[in-house]
């Protein structure tokens, strides 16, 4: 098991996630975060943190393209292991439906 992250964290980009990840492996993209599953522990210490619960544990239904999009874009992304401040519209776009489609960026964060 593995866990991912998902729409949600699009245009919220929260990091509370990144500082509790005992093995770094969040990876920062312009406008959300990646956790690569090959380097994940299945700890879940950062499940909880997410104040947008955009990630989730790759056992619940429908996250196969989820797990994709992870794993590809921390593999060209830069990891993140410090906290950084929420996008500034974060609060505005948690919770709105369709973000992936709307509004992800292939583009790389700045990473520590």
């Amino acid at each position: 098991m593995t866990y991912v992250v998902t729409d949600n964290c699009i245009r919220c980009k929260y990091t509370d996630c990144v500082e509790v990840c005992p093995v770094d492996c969040f990876y920062e993209g312009e406008n959300m975060l990646v956790i690569h599953p090959d380097e994940c522990i299945d700890c879940g210490v950062c499940e909880p943190e997410c104040p947008a619960d955009a990630i989730r544990p790759d056992t619940e239904p429908d996250l196969e393209s989820w797990i994709d999009l992870n794993r590809k874009y921390a593999e060209i992304w830069p990891n993140l292991t410090t906290a950084k401040p929420a996008l500034a519209e974060a609060e505005k776009h948690d919770g709105e439906s369709g973000k992936l489609e709307k509004y992800f960026s292939e583009t790389p964060g700045e990473g520590d």
